[in-house]
């Protein structure tokens, strides 16, 4: 029994926090020699992003193949549209709340030189907001990143895949099978979560104290807010239009989240949310489209965890954003979501791509966000259920929505 829970990947992390506070606490010189296990960690995944970043865009845009224009176009405009609010509102609350502002931690995040503090494109960005100044800034990111670049490669390579003729549907096939092996590879990665949040802990509190903890609660409970506004005011609107109500639709779906928050994983729950889906009323071709699709492009809880942390660690940081660096972190961050999925730590990963490419704050900062990864359910239930949302949206944008149907799913749950 003790060790089926040691196998827990929840405990090892709660564990890893314990050992890397208490080691802090107790030892604050030995704690802070421990930081190298977050930042190989990081490293580590550094090296891995450009291939993930690839093939995770060029299979979800070969996935597109076959499934009609319209109805492509449809789900295409709808995916970005709620990329761009979800992400939007996790910026809003972010800045209006200020989670990381305040709390004297701002060495902790190794300043970036003075000659440069704003990346390779750092005098962009102290023009006036406009939207020329912005499309200067993007494209200075995507010449200066490789994460860019490579994920452009993949959008362009991903189209073709999907329009190829035979060779191509050879292709998309191995390209299928490596990405099953990037899958594993990652999940085997992520088994050494643990120790970079003992070291990213430790060397918190052993240079910082307990008062370092603070902002970290501060910041989960800011994504819950947030999370928990765009469920209740946009997917509860989106909902309405659809003809259903969003509590109904919870009820109805509570299996499938409860298997997401006990398990993590988003995923689990895709072959009961396709029947129940199509149980109310959607039809198939819909359901299987935007949930497939949707897994990959249409992540609203992960997108408000992009912003919201992007901001907290800046806020941390002392870094004072203006309206044109938050415009260019919006931009960034839709298109570097599209390399998100709903594999556990996907978000994460996104994360540092996105840091990547601003050059806002160190790289290594990231780290303190692995001791609360854990905590953050709300990402993953944002996740299925602005996707379940979708799926009643688009049918019944698509005229494929069985009305009869949904409203006796909904009544009887």
């Amino acid at each position: 029994m003790a060790i089926r829970l040691l196998k827990n990947a929840t405990l090892q992390i709660v564990l890893a926090i314990a050992c890397g506070v208490a080691l802090g606490l107790l030892d604050p010189q030995r704690a802070m020699g421990m930081k190298f296990l977050s930042d190989t960690f990081i490293r580590v995944i550094g090296w891995l992003l450009p291939f993930m970043m690839f093939l995770l865009v060029a299979s979800g845009v070969a996935g597109l193949r076959g499934q009609g224009r319209g109805l492509s176009v449809r789900v295409a405009v709808y995916f970005q549209l709620m990329g761009m609010l979800s992400l939007a509102l996790g910026a809003a609350v972010a800045l209006l709340l200020r989670p990381g502002a305040g709390h004297g931690l701002e060495s902790a995040l190794n300043a970036l030189p003075a000659g440069d503090p704003l990346g390779a494109y750092g005098s962009l960005l102290q023009e006036p907001w406009s939207w020329t100044a912005a499309g200067k800034v993007l494209g200075a990111a995507l010449s200066h990143s490789l994460i860019l670049q490579v994920m452009l490669a993949g959008l362009l390579f991903g189209l073709w895949l999907g329009h190829g003729g035979e060779a191509a549907d050879v292709l998309r096939g191995r390209l299928e099978r490596v990405v099953e092996l990037l899958f594993k590879l990652l999940r085997k990665v992520l088994l050494f979560a643990p120790l970079a949040a003992f070291g990213a802990m430790a060397f918190t509190f052993g240079k910082y104290g307990p008062g370092s903890t603070w902002p970290l609660l501060k910041f989960v409970a800011v994504l819950y807010l947030a999370s928990g506004l765009f469920v209740m005011v946009v997917l509860a609107a989106l909902a309405r239009l659809a003809g259903a109500r969003l509590s109904r639709l919870i009820l109805f779906v509570k299996e499938e989240l409860l298997l997401v928050i006990f398990t993590g994983s988003s995923v689990a729950a895709m072959p009961g949310l396709v029947a129940k889906l199509q149980r109310l009323g959607c039809d198939q071709q819909v359901v299987r489209l935007v949930l497939s699709t949707g897994y990959a492009f249409n992540l609203n809880g992960s997108n408000i965890y992009l912003t919201t942390a992007v901001l907290f660690l800046a806020q941390m940081a002392g870094i004072e954003l203006s309206a044109l660096q938050v415009a260019t972190l919006l931009l960034v961050a839709l298109v570097t979501s599209l390399g998100s999925t709903s594999m556990a730590g996907s978000a994460f990963f996104t994360l540092i791509a996105t840091l990547d490419l601003l050059h806002l704050v160190p790289l290594d900062s990231v780290g303190l966000l692995l001791g609360v990864e854990r905590l953050m359910k709300c990402r993953s239930v944002t996740n299925v259920l602005g996707n379940c949302v979708a799926c009643l949206v688009i049918a019944r944008w698509q005229q494929a929505l069985d009305r009869p149907a949904l409203e006796k799913g909904l009544s009887t749950g």
